[in-house]
């Protein structure tokens, strides 16, 4: 097989096959990528950096392994991939897309990395997205913002809009986003593509360029929930250098399919119970998206799924909650960019306060900044407890609520977004309108729950829409369960951008 179309076409676990089968090496697979993203990344601006020389050392190796007989076991072995760049990478630029990191090189792998490589990953190179993860369009990059192989006048989401566009542009079989706030799953569902934010503590976030520790979460981004799962599978498990990291083996999802196989003929979801919120579609969702996700629900309920409606309280709270949160912790991991030890250095200061202020004022952008401001003003003295205090509280509220639901409940059907993918430009001067975008999945991360989002249709302008289904910590497998039975059903995450290729 030597088509560059059809290998770009192709799931990364069915490229992993022909790599195991010897039909394709891993180094072919490489290059055909590595010439698309030579040909085509100017378009979207998905890639901050590729490493080319790297990337085919990586194969080569990794061929080397399969031939030997290793890596039987590695469905994604030799197949190459990329991270967002706020995941270190030994030796390879890692920006966080900020200009006080322009040139850092990382001198250890995240937690994460390692599990990759000793699957067999490739990774091509780093993929834009918002300064340090700050953002939900990826227009606050350094880089310059990333585009929607959709529409590319359009954002792709953010703050992993690198990691989608890339996907969605067929320039990588799969990639590694963060998730803080729905920074996975919102552009998954601007690009038609299927995401996971794991449970809170599933995956080590070691390596991870910190913004808020206690809402920070890698997951994987890919075409279906199959890529999801695999991928899922390595990243996740126990590390000693995350204190935050409470399982000590990897997801595995290898049961899933046998279950499948033993439901009731056309309906694969019997016995699942799902709730859909009505609170989720009172103020300010597009009717478009609402018309796809109602329609989602009858089509679950059609597969089989007992799907009833009801109210998930305090939501209209989860925004202001994650935001004073946010913002406080990254003001507290963000000290630590003061031009001293590493990073951008201002040339213009004559002692080393002026250097620490300038530093910090020329090295972050306006949106850093501006959160920087908010969470150093949360947690000050005579405001800490009007505003941080009762922000934790909330948060224990909506974790309630949703611990609540799932006494009833095994999944949640909720929006991911309430619109589609926006024009480049529209909101980035409106950050509040930007803030309450993230309605549908700020409370996850406060609360540590997993979601994916799967493609679920299209708008009035043809533009995806994704649904997002919750479930309780630890729940992947009936997540993925539901995901794969939805995906056998439907063909949204079958449609390629229109007149992208």
């Amino acid at each position: 097989m030597n088509g560059t179309t059809e290998i770009r076409d192709l799931s990364a676990l069915a490229l992993g096959r022909l790599i195991k089968e010897r039909k394709l090496s891993s180094p072919e697979a490489t290059r055909v990528y590595l010439d698309a993203v030579r040909e085509e990344n100017g378009r979207f601006n998905a890639y901050i950096s590729v490493c080319e020389e790297e990337a085919l050392r990586r194969a080569r190796a990794v061929q080397a392994r399969i031939d030997g007989g290793e890596l039987t076991d590695s469905p994604l072995a030799g197949v190459p991939t990329a991270v967002k760049d706020v995941i270190c990478v030994r030796g390879m630029r890692t920006t966080a897309a900020s200009k006080i990191l322009e040139n850092f090189e990382p001198p250890y792998d995240a937690h994460i990395v390692e599990r990759m490589n000793e699957a067999g990953a490739v990774i091509l190179g780093k993929l834009n997205c918002d300064e340090f993860a700050m953002g939900g369009s990826t227009e606050t990059s350094y880089f310059g913002a990333t585009r929607n192989p959709w529409d590319t006048k359009r954002v792709p989401g953010g703050s992993s809009g690198g990691s989608a566009a890339a996907v969605a542009a067929r320039l990588v079989p799969y990639a590694i986003g963060s998730d803080t706030g729905g920074s996975i799953r919102q552009p998954c569902s601007f690009c038609n593509l299927t995401g996971i934010k794991p449970t809170y503590g599933s995956v080590s976030r070691y390596g991870l360029l910190a913004y808020a520790s206690s809402l920070d979460q890698i997951g994987p981004m890919a075409r279906d929930a199959r890529d999801c799962a695999a991928a899922l599978a390595v990243l996740s498990g126990g590390d000693a250098r995350d204190s935050t990291s409470v399982m000590e083996a990897p997801f595995d999802f290898s049961g899933i399919e046998d279950e499948r196989a033993g439901a009731p003929k056309g309906r694969p979801l019997a016995g699942l119970r799902v709730a859909l919120p009505q609170n989720y579609f009172e103020v300010g969702i597009a009717e478009d998206v609402k018309t796809c996700i109602r329609a989602a629900a009858d089509r679950l309920a059609a597969l089989g799924a007992a799907v009833e409606e009801t109210e998930i309280p305090l939501i209209e709270y989860a925004v202001p909650a994650y935001y004073i949160i946010a913002c406080a912790e990254a003001g507290s991991n963000l000290s630590r960019y003061d031009g001293v030890k590493y990073g951008y250095r201002s040339q213009d200061a004559s002692d080393m306060y002026e250097m620490f202020c300038k530093s910090r004022a020329e090295g972050f952008g306006a949106e850093v900044r501006r959160r920087i401001m908010l969470g150093s003003f949360v947690l000050s003295s005579g405001y800490f407890d009007a505003y941080y205090k009762k922000a934790l509280r909330v948060r224990g509220l909506i974790k309630r609520s949703f611990d609540d639901a799932f006494r009833s409940y095994d999944v949640i059907l909720s929006p991911v977004s309430p619109t589609v993918a926006y024009a480049i430009g529209q909101r980035i001067s409106d950050p509040l309108a930007m803030y309450m975008a993230d309605i549908y999945t700020v409370s996850l991360n406060l609360a540590g729950l997993p979601g994916i989002a799967l493609p679920c249709g299209f708008g009035a302008e043809g533009l995806p829409v994704g649904m997002q289904l919750i479930g309780r910590a630890f729940s992947e497998a009936t997540l993925f369960r539901a995901a794969f039975a939805w995906q056998s059903a439907t063909d949204y995450h079958e449609k390629l951008p229109i007149g992208a290729f």
